[in-house]
């Protein structure tokens, strides 16, 4: 049955891979295995004349229980509606609504029932009075219970746009387009409250935003009995919103002081779990992404893998070893025992290409088979390497969603989601180091250095007047009012 699905205003590359992976996640699509994407994606239409980037889009879904669990779980979807009619404008609406079948109308119109109608308008703001005459005009359908504005059984919205002309930093309306409908399911928003960064015990200058880290646990398909591991944990920023939807978690960072002592024993990542009643990780480590502690022969023990990975804008990474070590100039040394407990282990630059092969390698081993891989990369937006949307690759995944969150007029990252088509062996290593040789030659060069930081920051006229013209003539990508779209 096709639904209204409409949208926050925000993250627009986001908001469908964040409802096809609910839709996997709550079996929508049955016992496919994720390995055909064909069959693991949702049929979606927009309404008549609305622009790509509209909030509001038809999405065809299997039952209405399915798109309230959807719905209720989602970050980005403002509402799930059972649409009863549509026009562009209020008489087409009436003669919709009237033709939309009684029998399933009348089961939310009985007498023993009680209802709330809400009117929302997209790119404006109408008074009071306006929609208490918009409510008015809806008298021909047949409501027999009472209002009841707190806490109704039934709510139902009326929802418009209109031509509201081409400077209002918002998506094209070609014409007014009128929707009324019953509401299956919404977000909970109030989870961003609670959650929100700057109430947090423990903070660190690279923790996640709230909202971003509920997506990338809705992307990774936490629910209660899944291990989700994150091996750069930082303050746990990611975990936390995993743990929110009930996974066991676990996390690792090369900084002993992140994940040991914090900044006391009432102020650092276990803290911030009980700040919010959430179940403690199952163990944090201090552990070297370049280095792993596993044990040989040890496989596929995490449900998913969701990280930041540092790439050098507010974070360099780094690896265990020290300059000095890693070219020769000095030898291997042994921690003497009674420097053992305050010790911090040396560490060296750990350029992002070598940090992302370490990370594909990591999750090959250990994620299960069908398991997810959810992390950012960064892109440079001028450059030819982005346009052609090469990202890393491994035999093992299979790339399913790659969303853009642009964060400045050069720099923006891409939440890629990865499913784990196959198991890991000796053959799928060495394919996928020939894969790494092969992306290593061929990418960027501020990806071999690690120096992200200053390609993002230096002036982009003189980046620009040495690529050519070619980049000027690329199509400018849209956008929108708002800090986040």
């Amino acid at each position: 049955m096709w639904y209204l699905c409409v949208f926050y205003h925000r993250l627009l590359d986001y908001r469908k891979a964040e409802v096809e992976s609910l839709a996997e996640l709550f079996g929508v699509f049955g016992d496919d295995d994720g390995d055909n994407k064909e069959s693991s994606s949702l049929e979606w239409r927009l309404p008549q004349h609305h622009h790509p980037d509209s909030p509001f889009h038809f999405v065809n879904l299997p039952s209405e229980d399915f798109a309230r669990d959807i719905a209720n779980r989602s970050i980005l979807v403002k509402g799930i509606y059972e649409l009863w009619g549509e026009g562009s404008s209020y008489e087409e609406l009436e003669e919709s609504i009237r033709c939309y079948p009684d029998e399933r109308k009348l089961p939310y119109l009985d007498s023993g029932s009680t209802f709330k109608i809400t009117v929302d308008c997209f790119g404006k703001v109408i008074s009071f009075q306006e929609q208490n005459d918009r409510i008015k005009g809806l008298a021909y359908i047949p409501f027999k219970g009472r209002a009841n504005l707190r806490n109704p059984d039934h709510n139902f919205w009326l929802m418009e746009t209109d031509d509201y002309g081409t400077n209002n930093g918002l998506p094209p309306v070609v014409q007014r387009r009128i929707f009324f409908g019953r509401e299956v399911g919404g977000a909970d928003r109030k989870l961003l409250p609670t959650y929100q960064l700057k109430s947090r015990t423990y903070l660190g200058p690279t923790a996640m935003d709230a909202e971003m880290a509920f997506l990338m646990a809705n992307q990774a398909l936490a629910t209660p009995g899944k291990l989700v591991y994150d091996p750069f944990v930082g303050t746990g920023s990611i975990l936390i919103a995993a743990a929110h939807f009930g996974a066991m978690t676990m996390g690792a960072d090369i900084d002993i002081r992140v994940v040991r002592d914090g900044r006391g024993p009432d102020c650092n990542v276990w803290s911030n779990f009980k700040q919010y009643g959430l179940p403690m990780p199952v163990a944090l480590l201090r552990a070297d992404n370049n280095l792993p502690p596993w044990r040989p022969g040890l496989k596929e023990i995490f449900d998913a893998i969701i990280c930041d990975p540092p790439y050098g804008v507010r974070a360099g990474g780094r690896k265990s070893g020290g300059r000095k070590l890693l070219k020769g100039t000095v030898d291997p040394y042994t921690v003497p025992d009674d420097k053992r407990t305050d010790h911090i282990p040396s560490t060296a630059a750990y350029s992002l290409v070598e940090c992302v092969h370490d990370l594909l390698d990591l999750a090959a081993r250990m994620i299960v088979l069908g398991g997810r891989l959810v992390f950012f990369y960064p892109v440079l937006r001028e450059d030819d390497y982005v346009e052609d949307h090469h990202y890393p690759e491994h035999p093992c995944f299979k790339l399913i969603a790659a969303s853009e969150q642009i964060l400045s007029s050069r720099y923006s990252r891409v939440l890629l989601t990865m499913v784990k088509i196959g198991p890991y062996t000796e053959e799928i290593a060495e394919a996928a180091q020939l894969k790494h040789i092969e992306f290593r030659e061929n990418h960027l060069k501020w990806l071999e250095d690690g120096n992200l930081h200053s390609a993002v920051f230096s002036p982009a006229d003189s980046q620009i007047a040495a690529a050519g013209d070619s980049s000027l003539s690329r199509e400018p990508k849209p956008k929108y009012r708002g800090k986040y779209v």
